[in-house]
């Protein structure tokens, strides 16, 4: 792969090797990365990513994970409308992703000669961490263990709240379909990358180039015109038209049976992100729900502390679920 002279580094090479799986999910061609061999008697993992991420952002993770001696299969998918999980809708509904999940756990168990009903562990990052929580509560014979990396959800709405936000709703499907709801094109696989680091300031230079060509990829129609594109569905951007509701979360939590980890950044800027209506203290106390949590901040890291602070991440990670 040709590396622009403006470039900051080479990209990164990965010290432990993914293979690349595609499964029927729902009606979806459901892409998924698999590292590492099943080993018997040791749950599965499974990786969920965030919100305009996709399944490979966890190589870093994987790679330090490998470092503490830690053995056997992870799993990565790609959510529907991300990565190379390609999907038409024109809106997306959250309970869709623990749907997809509890599907395509079972598969993915039976490629790899494990029972169906086997437990599994699962680590998810800020929106892949709320769908894990929920699923949880509703499969908690399904997981052993549960690492939350900042699934913080969204602030409470009111229900005054629901006529606007299904004008909204309306009004954005409306401008998705007149092409005026799009996501950036770049000019380069560089451009990419140099857009990962201004995001994150703290990503790897090596590492940004590297992800920049999973993240995102050539649109080679003749539209398109070669720029990259990042591989997402637009209408991600399209409001939810359901009002979130701390309550039924809260209840949700209070289901989960498994241990759970809390994993939070040192640089929290959940109070930012919401104009005031949420607070990393509204935040804890929704955790409090939870039978079994424990929480652990991870020092000189952001949202993205799987990119910002791996070897300490994968640390805990790999701690906590040691048999």
């Amino acid at each position: 792969m040709s590396i622009h002279p403006a470039c900051p580094a080479p990209p990164y090479q990965p010290a432990v090797a993914s293979s690349s799986h595609y499964s029927p999910v729902r009606g979806l061609s459901y892409h998924w990365r698999s590292w590492g061999q099943a080993q018997p008697g040791q749950a599965p993992l499974f990786l969920l990513h965030g919100w305009m991420d996709v399944g490979a952002s966890w190589q870093l993770l994987v790679d330090a994970l490998a470092q503490t001696g830690f053995t056997g299969l992870i799993i990565a998918p790609d959510w529907r409308g991300f990565g190379h999980t390609a999907s038409s809708q024109d809106s997306f509904y959250f309970p869709d992703y623990l749907g997809d999940l509890d599907a395509l756990i079972p598969q993915v168990l039976a490629q790899f000669a494990y029972a169906t009903d086997t437990t599994v562990d699962i680590v998810g990052h800020s929106m892949g961490a709320h769908a894990a929580l929920l699923y949880a509560a509703a499969r908690p014979q399904r997981l052993r263990r549960l690492v939350n990396i900042e699934g913080f959800g969204a602030p409470p709405a009111p229900a005054s709240a629901a006529p606007a936000r299904y004008t909204q709703w309306l009004n954005e499907l409306q401008a998705l379909r007149a092409g005026k709801l799009v996501l950036a094109g770049y000019d380069s696989q560089e451009a990419v990358a140099r857009r990962l680091m201004k995001t994150n300031p703290r990503i790897a230079p090596a590492y940004a180039q590297w992800l920049a060509d999973h993240w995102a990829a050539p649109d080679v129609s003749e539209r398109g015109q070669g720029r990259w594109q990042i591989l997402g569905a637009a209408a991600h951007k399209i409001s939810n038209p359901v009002l979130f509701r701390a309550e039924e979360v809260q209840a949700c939590y209070a289901a989960i049976t498994c241990p759970v980890l809390t994993l939070l950044a040192e640089e929290n800027r959940l109070h930012e992100w919401q104009d005031g209506q949420y607070s990393l203290a509204d935040y804890l106390q929704r955790l409090s729900h939870l039978a079994d949590n424990r929480c652990i901040t991870i020092a000189d890291a952001g949202h993205m502390l799987h990119h910002d602070q791996p070897q300490a991440l994968a640390r805990a990670i790999a701690a906590f679920l040691r048999p």
